[in-house]
């Protein structure tokens, strides 16, 4: 029990909580108040075109009432405290106060719950990523009265989203950039991502762009070691890329990767990348919120591509129950304002339910994202003319699944063949030709008005008898697949990734 008679947030209170018995409580009582009965809970309450919305997926400790739980995140993420503080009285705090204003059980399960959200725009400063998710996911992930957290979607208003710069050049203005239209682009992260010397390196990357890819890439963790320092490194690589472009008449990039351990680090290497001629950049998600934004101001006035790996992301996007989706991680991504960001692949090796992975997509590419609980998105999301996002598809995928990852993932899209490129039998650049050809026969199909996904396996065993390097990619993965449920799919209906 509190010190005025009123019981605490904890089990024993359950009861208390119910929409009856919250009406009409009293704000003002020293001591420990639930949350609930501080304001934060609000059924009557009308989100007003300016809030931020966040909807929560809430696992309540036993005996806490969601309720209660939903209210606890609505004030800690916004003004309050654990018991009341007479410095409320300073302030219109009731301006201030999140509202927790729906919560309804999800389907399937026994403790999960969604808890929708308002928070004032007020609440935030403008253009800030780091400030905006300091309030919403700052503190209440480790609120002892939850099991567990997600932050599942938001809803970011107009009047807040034109505070933000958006990606420094977007979809369309990118492939004007490369003078590429009507295909997916093609690109191979360099493999072994670690160990290879710069001018080996350098080497990978012309063989690669020499046969018929557009981009070739440096992986997450390749920034300026004791085998190969960045500075030798963008040398050789920009020299692979001129001559690859000399040798094929078209216009070819290598993301140069920029992280490093400063600002003033990153500035220094973007600019000798720029020095080089060089048209994209990349960045780590792991540099954080505010790195990043600089980083795409920095793109812009440069006039240079940013490509964002998601590095780190899986730690805590890919659980169902806990952390922040990806579909957030992809909304605050492009408001930020990179060009590309790694987004899935579906048929590849790594985590991605097609419905989920389709709502990644819209969000990041889509001028205006309705609702649709079965691609995972709560909120309809205009975004205001703010360019799109090129997503990027990574990780296992090969020539064999060119029809899916066309049908799956559109034409806007990167496709990246790291070991489906240099693992190939015939060597690199076989491997990239093979991808190139696989692309333009699928593509073709289309323009055809065929049904490239159910004919997708004959349209690639015809191109293959033409080009050698297409056969023997189909002979050697022919057969790979990466079959494994997803941990994270939609409530609404079972989706196999297979």
């Amino acid at each position: 029990m509190a010190e005025n008679g009123q019981k605490t947030a904890g089990p024993a209170g359950k009861a208390d909580f119910t929409r009856q018995a919250l009406k009409g409580e009293k704000r003002w009582g020293a001591g420990v108040i639930p949350y609930a009965k501080m304001g934060y809970w609000e059924p009557d309450y009308t989100p007003k075109d300016t809030d931020i919305i966040s909807a929560f997926r809430i696992t309540p400790q036993k005996g806490v009432d969601p309720i209660e739980a939903g209210a606890a995140v609505a004030g800690e993420s916004s003004t309050a405290t654990w018991t009341v503080v007479w410095t409320d009285r300073l302030t219109a705090y009731e301006n201030y106060q999140a509202k927790c204003f729906k919560v309804e059980a999800v389907p399937g399960t026994e403790d999960q719950h969604i808890a929708y959200i308002a928070h004032d725009i007020d609440l935030f400063e403008e253009g800030s990523i780091a400030n905006l998710t300091s309030s919403i996911i700052g503190n209440v992930f480790g609120f002892k009265a939850l099991k567990a957290l997600r932050l599942e979607d938001q809803r970011i208003p107009p009047h807040y989203l034109k505070t933000f710069q958006g990606p420094a050049h977007g979809i369309v203005m990118e492939r004007e950039y490369l003078n590429k239209y009507g295909r997916p682009l093609l690109g191979a992260t360099i493999k072994p991502k670690l160990g290879l010397s710069a001018r080996n390196y350098g080497r990978v990357v012309y063989e690669a762009l020499k046969g018929g890819l557009d981009f070739t890439k440096d992986d997450e963790n390749i920034n300026s070691q004791p085998f190969g320092r960045w500075r030798d490194r963008y040398l050789h690589c920009i020299e692979a890329v001129k001559r690859a472009e000399e040798r094929t008449g078209e216009i070819k990039g290598h993301y140069m990767n920029v992280t490093a351990a400063t600002m003033e680090d990153m500035y220094e290497r973007a600019a000798f990348a720029k020095e080089l001629g060089s048209i994209i950049i990349m960045i780590d998600l792991t540099i954080g919120y505010t790195a990043t934004q600089s980083m795409a101001k920095y793109a812009r006035a440069n006039g240079m591509i940013l490509h964002m790996h998601r590095a780190g992301h899986g730690t805590y996007t890919r659980q169902k129950n806990h952390g922040v989706s990806f579909r957030v991680i992809s909304k605050w991504m492009r408001m930020a304002g990179v060009d590309h960001i790694h987004a899935g692949t579906v048929v590849g090796k790594l985590e991605g339910d097609p419905n989920m992975i389709a709502g990644y997509y819209d969000t990041l590419r889509d001028d205006f994202v309705g609702v649709n609980p079965q691609n995972g998105i709560y909120f309809d999301q205009p975004w205001q003319s703010m360019p799109g996002v090129m997503p990027v598809a990574s990780g296992g995928i090969h020539a064999g699944q060119m029809h899916q990852l066309l049908h799956y993932l559109g034409e806007d899209v990167v496709l990246q063949f790291g070991g489906g490129s240099i693992g190939h039998p015939m060597g690199i650049e076989a491997g990239a030709e093979c991808n190139r050809v696989a692309v333009e026969a699928m593509i073709k199909a289309r323009n055809e008005g065929r049904d490239y996904m159910k004919e997708g396996e004959d349209i690639l065993k015809k191109a293959a008898r033409q080009y050698p390097s297409l056969q023997q990619a189909l002979d050697t993965w022919g057969e790979i697949s990466f079959n494994y449920e997803s941990t994270d799919t939609p409530d609404v209906t079972p989706t196999p990734t297979s």
